[in-house]
């Protein structure tokens, strides 16, 4: 689908002292792009200043820019109002001001992300991101958080203005009548014969790369890139019995005892370099059993179970559940693609088929990690 499919089109901004941003970029989408990108919502991310500034200038009675564009032009509504504007705030909940100090760029760097992730979470929607407001690292954060989150239909652009309008802060948008205006240099320019153009910017999407807790909860900026970060790394997998976890992809995955003896046991068979196993194998049951005793420990009912549940072996059906399980809480945990080298492989045809972990052996650790808290 392109972006103007979408049932929900929304154009998110960055501003500082020029509201004007967002009616240039609005009318460059909507009046100028063919086909028109008619956003049914737009979403400001400011400044204390910079709120006041767009609601001062767009969203007043007079001369409320933003209602006169809408005219101007014949759009449909676009839902714009003070509930739109999302002002940067510190940690007392407290309007920023300006961003200037080092703790100022972390909190709109949280805030931008959480925002973007928030807009993105909605299948239906399709962002239209403008980075041309507000200060350099506004701009830059919103950008990357899109990177971060951003899907095929999302874009990212720059609006750009001719010559001498860009000056002016009398200049909203290209009127389709004859408007003068004074520029700064105080010379005369009638709006009607600016030009403003949209540059879109193509970005690399990480989305697909990133756990499912930082896609469906709140995540800082810095824990977001971190872990888009370990993404790229070569595959590693930590397996702690004790604690009955693993790491993969540099996320923590409780597993319960069940699934977690299982995948360790593929796991040593992979670190001895005889990676696949068959259900039928005669020392498979008693393999688990033993991984299983590991995890449980002390836990005598537990165990007996297992014991009583495997005393005839283990069947077709029993490995392909454990298997199935496994390998669905590692995608619950880490996504489809993060998963991928982690899951647990089949191999052959029936009733050959053989399954187990596709990981180097050297990619593979048994580690008993006290005092190493999950980093979430």
């Amino acid at each position: 689908m392109e972006p103007t499919d979408f049932q929900k089109r929304i154009l998110v901004a960055v501003t500082g002292l020029s509201p004007q941003i967002v009616t240039e970029t609005l009318y460059a989408l909507a009046v100028r792009r063919t086909p028109a990108f008619v956003p049914t919502e737009v979403v400001l991310l400011t400044t204390a200043e910079g709120a006041e500034r767009a609601r001062l200038s767009l969203l007043s009675d007079e001369p409320g820019w933003f209602a006169r564009l809408i005219r101007d032009y014949g759009l449909p509504p676009i839902a714009f109002a003070r509930e739109q504007i999302c002002v940067l705030r510190d940690p007392a909940g407290e309007p920023l001001a300006d961003i200037r100090r080092p703790g100022d760029n972390e909190l709109a760097a949280n805030l931008i992300t959480e925002k973007v992730r928030e807009l993105t979470a909605d299948p239906d929607s399709a962002l239209h991101v403008s980075i041309a407001g507000g200060r350099k690292t506004m701009g830059y954060y919103l950008g990357y958080a899109l990177s971060l989150f951003g899907r095929p239909q999302d874009r990212l652009s720059h609006v750009l203005v001719s010559e001498p309008f860009e000056s002016s802060w009398e200049f909203f948008y290209p009127t389709p009548y004859s408007r003068v205006i004074a520029t700064r240099d105080d010379k005369l320019v009638d709006t009607a014969a600016a030009e403003v153009t949209l540059a879109e910017i193509p970005f690399v999407s990480l989305r697909q790369g990133l756990p499912e807790r930082l896609l469906d909860g709140q995540s800082s900026f810095g824990e977001t890139v971190a872990a888009a970060q370990r993404a790229l790394q070569p595959p590693e997998l930590v397996i702690d019995l004790v604690a009955r976890r693993i790491r993969a992809a540099g996320e923590w995955i409780d597993l319960s005892p069940a699934p977690l003896a299982f995948y360790a046991l593929l796991a040593r068979r992979a670190q001895s370099g005889h990676p696949s196993v068959r259900w039928s194998d005669p020392d498979i049951a008693e393999a688990f059993l033993a991984e299983y005793r590991a995890v449980v420990g002390d836990h005598a009912g537990e165990l007996e179970r297992a014991e009583d549940a495997l005393g005839q072996g283990m069947t077709d059906s029993d490995f392909d559940y454990r298997k199935s399980r496994t390998n669905k809480a590692l995608k619950r945990a880490l996504g489809e693609q993060l998963a991928t080298p982690y899951l647990i492989q089949t191999q052959g045809r029936r009733p050959e088929t053989r399954s187990g972990l596709g990981l180097e052996p050297d990619a593979i650790r048994f580690e008993t990690l006290e005092g190493v808290d999950d980093p979430h």
